[in-house]
């Protein structure tokens, strides 16, 4: 699939390239990010480097991750948000956001914007997150999208060669009132 470039009000999703190297390098250095987050740490030129011409490109054109920069109007890069596919119909999400630009709500309306399009135009039924147990930062966000938060999973993530326990959630396309591409059959009590 060729990258696609999405747009809000407020914001540019767009796939990095080798112009974005430096951006992305620069955002990684961040000690919060390189905590929660799966990146190497410490974070190289060349892990960047490799992360906007290699993993980003490759992602895209094999149909297996779709990587959006976000870039808000007239700004530089505030955050990044990744949709890599699991399943057929299903699809895991994950983003951070660069340290001057939190608290402006566009990671939340990345999100929001690329799960949409992911369910209309890649026929994904169910977005999961999860997200270490204590990164109260990236629950907030998923649910100000409108994740429903499921529940604990012991040993869910590996971080840096540990395993530790992470929290749950999905999206579904009925969630933000659009329609699924399979039947659902919601469990009965």
């Amino acid at each position: 699939m060729e990258p696609v470039t999405l747009t809000t009000d407020r914001l540019v999703l767009r796939a990095v390239g080798p112009d974005d190297t430096e951006a992305v390098y620069r955002a990684a250095q961040d000690p919060d990010i390189q905590r929660w987050t799966t990146i190497p740490s410490p974070y190289l030129h060349e892990h960047a480097r490799a992360f906007t011409e290699q993993l980003v490109p490759d992602g895209w054109s094999q149909g297996s991750m779709f990587t959006f920069g976000v870039f808000p109007a007239g700004g530089g890069l505030a955050g990044m948000i990744g949709l890599t596919m699991h399943s057929p119909g299903a699809a895991e999400v994950g983003y951070w956001a660069a340290r001057e630009h939190r608290g402006h709500g566009y990671v939340t309306e990345a999100v929001l914007t690329a799960c949409r399009w992911v369910f209309t135009d890649v026929g994904v039924d169910r977005v999961e997150w999860r997200a270490e147990v204590g990164n109260r930062a990236s629950r907030a966000v998923a649910e100000r999208a409108g994740f429903t938060v499921e529940g604990t999973l012991r040993s869910g993530v590996s971080n840096k060669g540990v395993r530790r326990d992470c929290w749950v959630g999905s999206l579904l396309p009925s969630d933000l009132g659009l329609p699924s591409t399979a039947p659902y059959l919601p469990a009965r009590a």
